[in-house]
């Protein structure tokens, strides 16, 4: 019998298809940072109720803030998910990494409503076991531990590489990788087990990104446009994929959730392309899929106009519904992906962004500013969550006073999606102060954290 045939015991689900069926999520987790807004006070998870029949839809029922200030929240995940199939852990705890203090946060989700912390990994630890700083993709894997992309070394320079840490009693076991074979940069990282293969994507080095966006920095190769794929048993690259001028900067990474897969997708962040990885014929290949055009905008101080700035994607667990964000164009975009060589654009949101065709909210107080950032699917894919929020110093840099905010998207009944005019979260309301949102995590798992065995 091979290892998938055997009975799923851990937690999370057996199959996409077991996943799919889940009921609709009650609460949404929301990181929320004050980092850049000159409000001294610390982030916090937000709950945020997301039931429609509920006296409190679309509201922050729950705050769980961080002991700390100045953290900058940023991604985060669960300490146990699909892929751990045989694991006696239960989803209960929220791994949430500080990305500025490199501080870890654990917290206890056994009243899915009310968050609480259950203990803190110091930066001290975690750097002087680990050699990195910078925590930014948090994934569960076999074997009851959980594995942490590390953008940068101690001082904040490359290289990066990857840190784990016990899921039982969150201790820092060290390093993943047993030798980083020249790998400089780090940024996301996803996993398939049957594929034997973990791929890394690249942003820059913390000291590159912390203070703003630095157009020269792009000329001078401070900026990532690689690919690496990892044997995942031996913890050594096998192979890296320069994507050139049409990869600048490949942030997200979505592989099928098929376990069978061998291909998914990037998100080129600059260059705002997406682009398809696979391995046809025993090798790693990558071609772009869809390409966003640059738009002409009087005043924008940069050559060659507006990119679109793709700064995330999500594939629906079906693995033909792919949504991505241009956050600096303002639209939320769509794309039935049942082809993946030959994606088709399905439907297109507008929501705040710098070209002036933001459709706005009608629960908003004017036109929204920020553009469509942080997406969450929903395991059913009715259901799609957005936020505004991308770093807090490139924040401040193309939108000032951002105002933060919250929507949804509901699938309509010809397969397009559009934005549920009940769900508006105002996080500029707050009696704390107004906080800018990030990443979106359900209770039950989504399509971002999911990884079937």
């Amino acid at each position: 019998m091979t290892h998938h045939e055997h009975v799923h015991s851990g937690p999370g689900y057996a199959s996409p298809e077991e996943a799919l069926r889940q009921p609709p999520e009650e609460v949404a987790y929301v990181a929320c940072l004050y980092e850049g807004t000159g409000i001294n006070q610390p982030d916090f998870i937000a709950v945020v109720d997301t039931n429609p029949e509920s006296d409190t839809y679309s509201q922050i029922v729950h705050r769980t803030p961080m002991p700390n200030i100045g953290d900058e929240l940023h991604h985060y995940g669960w300490n146990a998910c699909s892929s751990a199939c045989h694991s006696g852990l239960a989803r209960d705890k929220l791994i949430v990494p500080g990305f500025r203090s490199s501080r870890i946060h654990v917290l206890d989700v056994t009243d899915p409503r009310e968050p609480r912390l259950e203990k803190v990994i110091e930066p001290d630890e975690l750097t002087r076991k680990t050699g990195y700083t910078g925590p930014h993709t948090v994934h569960c894997m076999p074997g009851d531990i959980v594995t942490v992309s590390m953008l940068g070394d101690a001082e904040g320079n490359s290289p990066g590489g990857f840190a784990v840490l016990d899921a039982k009693d969150f201790s820092v076991l060290g390093r993943w990788e047993d030798d980083r074979d020249g790998v400089e940069l780090m940024y996301d990282f996803w996993y398939q087990p049957r594929a034997n293969t973990l791929i890394s994507s690249e942003w820059a080095a913390p000291n590159t990104f912390k203070d703003g966006f630095n157009p020269a920095d792009v000329a001078a190769g401070k900026y990532g446009r690689q690919l690496h794929f990892w044997d995942l048993e031996e913890k050594r690259r096998v192979q890296t994929i320069d994507l050139g001028d049409e990869g600048h900067i490949p942030l997200e990474i979505r592989w099928q959730h098929d376990p069978d897969s061998e291909q998914g997708f990037v998100g080129a962040t600059l260059s705002s392309n997406i682009v398809r990885f696979s391995r046809p014929n025993g090798s790693w290949q990558a071609e772009k899929v869809i390409d966003v055009e640059n738009q002409h905008l009087g005043g924008w101080p940069l050559e060659g106009g507006v990119p679109g700035l793709i700064t995330d994607l999500v594939l629906a667990m079906n693995d033909r519904d792919l949504f991505f964000s241009n956050w600096l164009h303002g639209d939320l975009r769509h794309y039935d992906v049942s082809d993946p060589e030959r994606p088709e654009l399905r439907s297109q949101t507008w929501l705040g962004g710098l070209l002036g065709r933001d459709g706005g909210h009608p629960l908003a107080e004017g036109p929204l500013n920020g553009g469509p950032q942080m997406l969450q699917v929903s395991l059913d894919g009715e259901r799609v969550y957005v936020t505004n929020s991308l770093y807090s110093t490139w924040d401040n840099q193309f939108y000032p006073d951002l105002r933060g905010w919250m929507t949804k998207l509901d699938r309509q009944e010809d397969g397009s999606y559009a934005v549920d005019p009940r769900f508006f979260v105002d996080f500029t309301k707050l009696d704390t102060g107004p906080a800018r949102p990030h990443e979106v995590h359900l209770p039950g798992g989504d399509c971002t954290t999911e990884i079937f065995p």
